[in-house]
């Protein structure tokens, strides 16, 4: 069995080609083509060992994992190696309670963007911020992963091969995002429709129109004393990020994420009042 300096042991044989194997489309470079499916490459690289996840993008490529499976918290597949025996490979994350996700449907529910686009089959980049909000966050920051193969080394090639294919089916069907962490498609769009409309935003650049008729003996007065202008609250207190809403979004992504998505937040720190000092 060969080992590596560490003391972890990896195949020196090359893996036996599989027929009809899940083969990521991505040839090289990075694999996902989807904000939240880069989103969740991202994490893996910083919690996962960079020499496993370059094997395992190998084996992805070539199409080594036969099947993979997903349910709620789990995500389970086989992976073909040098062996004759398929390794099973299993992957578990901390699946959302019913308390939890009613809490978040009413959540999302509440947002008109937020409905629409999820009743649309899409996913809006802000979601991530909603579950982030109800301290339930939307990616894991920890992956439970086992193998049946003899490298203990966390994730191994055949562990680091089935999230790569996880990865791509995401960009295929955001929904299963959702769904690991416990919440079907079927059954989030049930709620959602069930949940009331949200009240519509009122528009900050709306103005009240009226006959210049109506107005032909106090156009020239004002509605309210001059010297009480100041005291007179805002009808309206315009959200931050107005400019991007206003002017048509450039056509700019960095990294498959929308440059408006980027700098949204940026603009609501920008508006947020110092800490105290």
């Amino acid at each position: 069995m060969p080992i590596d300096p560490e003391g972890r042991f990896f195949e020196t044989a090359r893996p036996i080609q599989v027929e009809g194997g899940i083969a990521v489309r991505a040839k090289r470079g990075k694999i996902g083509d989807s904000w939240w499916s880069r989103r969740f490459v991202d994490v893996l690289e910083q919690i996962c060992d960079g020499g496993r996840l370059a094997r395992g993008r190998t084996y992805a490529r070539k199409g080594q994992v036969m099947d993979f499976a997903l349910t709620s918290g789990r995500v389970t597949g086989r992976v073909q190696g040098s062996r004759p025996q398929p390794y099973e490979v299993t992957i578990e994350i901390a699946a959302f309670d019913d308390t939890q996700w009613t809490r978040l449907t009413e959540a999302l529910g509440s947002q008109a963007l937020y409905r629409a686009a999820l009743l649309a089959g899409e996913m809006p980049h802000e979601i991530v911020d909603v579950f982030a909000a109800h301290e339930a966050p939307l990616f894991p920051d920890r992956l439970d992963i086992r193998c049946s193969c003899p490298d203990w080394s966390v994730p191994c090639k055949h562990g680091s091969a089935v999230l790569y294919v996880l990865a791509e089916a995401f960009d295929d069907d955001p929904f299963l995002v959702l769904a690991w962490r416990g919440r079907a498609r079927d059954a989030l769009l049930d709620a959602l429709r069930g949940t009331a409309e949200p009240t519509p935003a009122v528009d900050p650049l709306a103005v009240e129109e009226s006959s210049l008729e109506a107005h032909l003996a106090d156009f020239y007065t004002p509605a309210i004393s001059l010297s009480r202008l100041r005291e007179r609250p805002a009808r309206v207190t315009a959200p931050p990020e107005l400019l991007l809403r206003a002017l048509e979004a450039p056509q700019v992504r960095v990294r498959h994420i929308p440059l408006v998505d980027l700098l949204r937040p940026a603009y609501r720190d920008l508006a947020a009042p110092p800490p105290d000092s």
